[in-house]
């Protein structure tokens, strides 16, 4: 059974940072894709970021420049450093993993939210 389990969340005020782990088990890490996502009150669930099985990343417009993907495959671990946030990077933010053969992702997390102040 695979299980994602997240942390980091909080509260911070605009122009602060956070970081996010989360740590997989029940599955491969090494040969799979792992992937944030976040959702804010009333919106859809939005891609934030993803770092795949042979470490390339990618990053959401909303958030290039300002958050970090990254990856321990020693640990199973996928961070995600969030610097410079902004009162709309308020949102419940979700891990994601997926074998790299498939296409969508299909494993979850339970989600931490993240909530910016001004």
């Amino acid at each position: 059974q695979v299980q994602l389990a997240e942390s980091g969340g909080g509260s911070v005020q605009a122009g602060g940072s956070l970081k996010l782990s989360c740590t997989a088990s029940g599955i491969i890490f090494s040969i799979s894709d792992m992937a944030w996502y976040r959702q804010a009150p009333g919106k859809q669930r939005d891609l934030v970021a993803a770092a795949t099985f042979d470490r390339k990343t990618s990053y959401a417009n909303f958030v290039k420049g300002r958050f970090t993907i990254s990856r321990d495959n020693a640990k199973n671990t996928v961070y995600l450093q969030m610097n410079s946030l902004k009162r709309e990077d308020t949102a419940v933010y979700y891990c994601a993993a997926k074998f790299a053969t498939v296409r969508e992702y299909n494993n979850w997390g339970q989600g931490t939210q993240v909530t910016v102040s001004s």
